[in-house]
């Protein structure tokens, strides 16, 4: 039986090329061996817009003829002769199963449909790590940041942020309906008949923070429900695990603050009030209901699983990366701020019941 030589590629023509005698497969080659245009070739190769033109048939057996012939372009070269890497820098505050992980997903999906790499720079809220990495990312040629739960300043790149709230000239931002998130969170507390609501607030360096807080009062304060002060705690620390919203709510239960329901700043805060109502001898949602924020994969399968508000974290990503690679193809002089708001979900599963008879 023949054995198959590793060094031999078989052209589209049907005969084999030893690879071990071939060097600098270029371009022209593999348009040749196919009877393309070179020009054909290098925008199917090089995932240009244009290439949406081409049949899909075509740019099967490109793509085939290229790995054949062991086609290996020249990145480097090619980025000096365009001015372009194909490449983006993502700025995040630190690389965690959730929200991160969610929102990472949706931004490599659609670069991977555009042909586009990218570098992922974590700063853990530290201003020094911020402008640090992105100097880091300036230096290797990205073609624009995408900014995610990090504060922005203007830059001479295209810029997206996510989950950001500064409004500078040129940048896109890709926010939650946060209004409507509160409305429809204390909504289902209301009509499950609970009045004495407590927060969880975020921490000082998260973005999202103020807006959440200020949103929650507002809503509660729409159907008659005051949050009193002494109902509200907040998360400390940059630790993204359940330790801060079980050390949060324990802090709440000392002061001895009565309350029937708790909004978490996010799903792992509410999974750990979860722990710490417990130890107290409470039963969730028996005694206290509890809703978290952004519907992570943990949230479902949680004991009780959370009722939650569902950020679209994986579109917010989609939406980021899709509007960073529309504004690299614009003129600069041509950047507009633009915000696009995203809607939330109320997700209704076992962490929230009817307020008890005797409160």
């Amino acid at each position: 039986m023949p054995t198959k030589d590793k060094n031999k590629a078989i052209e589209s023509n049907g005969s084999l090329i030893d690879s071990s005698q071939q060097k600098n497969i270029s371009l022209k080659d593999v348009a040749a061996s196919l009877k393309l245009s070179p020009t054909t070739v290098s925008v199917v190769l090089n995932y240009s817009p244009l290439a949406d033109s081409i049949p899909q048939e075509t740019k099967n057996r490109i793509f085939e003829a290229a790995r054949n012939l062991n086609y290996r372009p020249n990145y480097i070269a090619r980025s000096l002769r365009n001015q372009r890497t194909h490449t983006i820098g993502v700025l995040i505050p630190e690389m965690s199963e959730g929200y991160s992980a969610a929102v990472l997903s949706g931004v490599e999906e659609k670069l991977l449909q555009k042909g586009y790499f990218y570098f992922v720079a974590s700063h853990h809220h530290r201003e020094d790590l911020i402008e640090r990495n992105t100097q880091f990312l300036v230096a290797r040629c990205v073609e624009g940041i995408l900014a995610i739960d990090t504060p922005i300043q203007q830059s001479f790149l295209p810029i997206v942020s996510i989950s950001g709230h500064d409004r500078i000239k040129g940048v896109t931002n890709i926010v939650l309906n946060h209004e409507r998130a509160a409305y429809l969170a204390v909504e289902h507390l209301y009509n499950l008949g609970h009045r004495r609501i407590a927060v969880i607030k975020g921490q000082e360096f998260s973005s999202d923070t103020e807006v959440r807080l200020a949103t929650m009062i507002e809503a509660a304060r729409n159907f008659g429900i005051d949050i009193d002060q002494s109902r509200i705690t907040q998360l400390i620390g940059d630790d993204p695990s359940p330790e801060t919203g079980y050390l949060a709510t324990r802090e709440l239960l000392s002061r001895g603050a009565g309350f029937t329901a708790v909004l978490a700043f996010n799903d792992i805060s509410a999974i750990g009030a979860i722990r710490a109502i417990r130890e107290k001898g409470f039963e969730v949602p028996k005694d206290v209901s509890i809703i978290g924020f952004d519907d992570i994969t943990a949230a479902e399968f949680h004991h009780p699983a959370l009722t939650t508000i569902r950020q679209p974290l994986k579109k917010m990503g989609s939406l980021g990366a899709e509007h960073l690679l529309q504004n690299i193809q614009r003129n600069p002089t041509d950047a507009m701020s633009i915000e696009i708001t995203v809607e939330p979900e109320l997700i209704v599963r076992a962490s929230t019941a009817a307020v008890p008879a005797e409160s």
